[in-house]
């Protein structure tokens, strides 16, 4: 007799609770198991509307607020997924996985002080928690206490297995990240109904250690400014796999922001700014101004920590004056100088578009607008003005209108240029409609936009990419299964 699909038990489960729940209609364990399975079955709203039916009738249920959580992030809903990890740490106050799983959105929110301060909460309570014994080996990776990171114990599980819920067989992913920041946010682009995923964190695995099976390889270490040990240490793994990768890590190591601009420069249609690499201690002090001006930079020009995103530790300095506490400001033992380039309109506003690589393709994700030079769609005026919206709409519907047919041809020599099959590019354009550009790697965010009806025009893009990368690894395990 063949074998039922997964799909087809949990259905069949679900009918069964479903006639049971009609017997009980107040029994929770019942209506929170039905949630559960909603969930399994990529139901959604359906599940989120479940487990609020349980909340309604023990607002305390535990399970009910961490799984809807989860769920809430899965679906990009960030900020209402933090807001529940935090009341369940809240009325769940000697609860692990609470502490854990509120450190976790933390940590993804660049905030790794208080995401150390939970993960050490859950460790006094639960101290062999496996995952908050490698989120603060995280913490202190990213602040820089490596060799207490080492040294904490149980942290010999390199490879952790997904959930995996689809009804065939999986296409296996072996997902390569770091315990550092600046990994690929690959959890938004492997569905969990086609992919199995094993994640491997590098700076925990022995090279000796052997692989899962595995269909492709997905380096989503993508920060080559602050992953330099993590990906060495990851070719190293590679060499011991037959299968394709996605990102080979000698590529991401040369798209460093200072080793991008030195390669990019003097192209054709595109400007990019200066950027060296200084050591603090240069930049500190009376003399800092002069260590900018023997390497050719002058006022304004920027300054940021390398292996920092979404406008953490980077700064404008327009007067000398303004050096010394910018530099004090800032960590690391080395920063980044950056030429200012101003690009402005007429109207004294700053765009920045953001265009993903994937396979060779060209993907146009947003636009946003602001009136600072640091622009990032969380801080712009998007979400208060509908004119901007409809530009970024024409933007996303037609790129080459928008931007012209030479600064499309510029993106996509930028693009061979970087040789990754997934990254992106930060850019404006100038008053010549050259390409400025601000950042081309792999770390690049896709993120599903609010379900608001705003925000509507921005879905179809997001899901093309989504879809884009499915298509390229299932691409890749092909070629593996036809070899």
């Amino acid at each position: 007799m063949a074998q039922k699909s997964p799909e087809r038990v949990y259905q069949a489960k679900l009918k069964e609770i479903d006639a049971q729940i009609r017997r009980m209609p107040g029994a929770i364990g019942l209506r929170f198991d039905r949630a559960t399975l909603l969930e399994r079955l990529s139901r959604n709203d359906a599940a989120k509307a479940a487990y609020l039916e349980v909340l309604q009738k023990d607002p305390k249920h535990f399970g009910a607020i961490n799984n809807l959580a989860m769920l809430l992030f899965k679906m990009g809903q960030r900020q209402e997924a933090f807001l529940l990890y935090a009341e369940a740490a809240e009325r769940h106050p000697d609860n692990a996985v609470a502490h854990a799983n509120l450190a976790f959105m933390f940590l993804k929110a660049n905030e790794p002080g208080r995401a150390r301060d939970h993960y050490e909460r859950a460790l006094a309570l639960d101290p062999k928690d496996v995952e908050a014994q490698r989120g603060l080996a995280a913490v202190l990776t990213q602040q820089g206490e490596r060799d207490a990171a080492r040294s904490l114990s149980g942290l010999g599980q390199s490879i952790v297995t997904l959930p995996y819920r689809g009804s065939g067989k999986p296409v296996t992913v072996l997902l390569m990240v770091t315990l550092g920041a600046g990994n690929v946010a690959a959890e938004r682009l492997l569905d969990d109904r086609t992919f199995q995923v094993h994640k491997l964190t590098v700076e925990l695995h022995a090279l000796h250690t052997p692989l899962p099976a595995h269909d492709v390889i997905f380096n989503a270490i993508g920060d080559a400014d602050e992953a330099q040990e993590a990906l060495a240490k990851a070719t190293q793994i590679i060499a011991a796999s037959s299968a394709p990768v996605v990102n080979r890590p000698d590529v991401v190591l040369a798209s460093g922001r200072a080793a991008n601009a030195k390669r990019l420069r003097g192209g054709p249609g595109v400007v990019v700014p200066a950027i060296d690499i200084i050591a603090r201690d240069l930049l500190a002090g009376p003399l800092g101004t002069a260590a900018l001006d023997a390497r050719g930079f002058h006022l304004p020009v920027l300054l940021r920590s390398p292996g920092f995103h979404t406008g953490r530790h980077f700064t404008l300095i327009e007067r000398s004056g303004e050096l010394d506490a910018a530099v004090a400001s800032l960590p690391g033992d080395n920063l980044l100088a950056i030429e200012y380039i101003d690009t402005r309109n007429a109207l004294g506003e700053y765009t920045k578009y953001r265009v993903m690589y994937v396979n060779g393709e060209m993907h146009p994700l947003h636009m946003a607008i602001g009136h600072q030079w640091k622009v990032h769609y969380f801080s712009s005026d998007m979400a208060d003005r509908s004119d901007h919206r409809e530009r970024e709409a024409a933007f996303l519907s037609d790129m080459e209108t928008a931007l012209g047919h030479d600064a499309v041809a510029t993106l996509r020599r930028i693009g061979e240029a970087l040789g990754l099959e997934y990254a992106g590019i930060d850019f404006a354009i100038d008053g010549n409609g050259r390409i400025v550009v601000f950042e081309a790697n792999a770390t690049m965010i896709v993120a599903m936009p609010a379900d608001e009806a705003r925000w509507a025009y921005r879905r179809e893009p997001v899901e093309r990419i989504y879809a884009a990368v499915r298509a390229m690894l299932l691409q890749r395990a092909a070629a593996t299964s036809a070899s």
